[in-house]
C-alpha cells in the first residue's frame, strides 16, 4: 500500500505541475514584442516630464512612506502597552516601541523639511540664473 500513495501523490503533484505550466505557455506567443513596455511611459504620463520632477516625486512618496511606518510603530507601540494588563516588560516595550516611532517620525519630517529647502533653493538659484 505504500508504493500505491507514493505513487498517487507522484501523479497528483505532475498533473498539478503540468495544469499550472502548460497554460503559460500561450502567454509567451505575443506578436508585438518590439514595442513592449516603449509606450509604458507615455502612458503614465513621463514623455514630457521633467526629471527633477520625478526625482522630487519620488523622494516625497518615499519620505511618506517612512512617515506612515513610524507612526505605524507609534501605534503598535500604545498597543502592546495598553494591552500590557499591568506587566512592567510590557509596558517598558511599549514606551519604547512609541519613543523609537517618534524618533523615526521627526528624522522623516526633519528629512522632508530638508529636502523641500533644498529643492527650492536650487529652483529658484540655478533654474532662474
Amino acid at each position: 500500500m505504500d508504493n500505491w500513495t507514493k505513487k498517487i501523490k507522484l501523479t497528483a503533484a505532475a498533473l498539478l505541475l503540468a495544469a499550472v505550466l502548460l497554460p503559460s505557455t500561450a502567454v509567451l506567443a505575443q506578436d508585438n514584442l518590439g514595442s513592449f513596455g516603449l509606450n509604458f511611459a507615455n502612458n503614465i504620463g513621463l514623455q514630457n516630464a521633467n526629471p527633477k520632477n520625478v526625482v522630487v516625486n519620488i523622494i516625497q512618496v518615499a519620505l511618506s512612506f517612512l512617515a506612515i511606518v513610524a507612526v505605524i510603530i507609534i501605534l503598535i507601540g500604545g498597543f502592546i502597552w495598553m494591552t500590557a494588563g499591568g506587566n512592567d516588560d510590557k509596558v517598558t516595550q511599549g514606551r519604547k516601541y512609541i519613543v523609537n516611532g517618534a524618533i523615526g517620525l521627526l528624522i522623516v519630517l526633519a528629512a522632508f523639511a530638508i529636502t523641500n529647502f533644498l529643492i527650492t533653493t536650487i529652483q529658484n538659484n540655478v533654474v532662474n540664473d
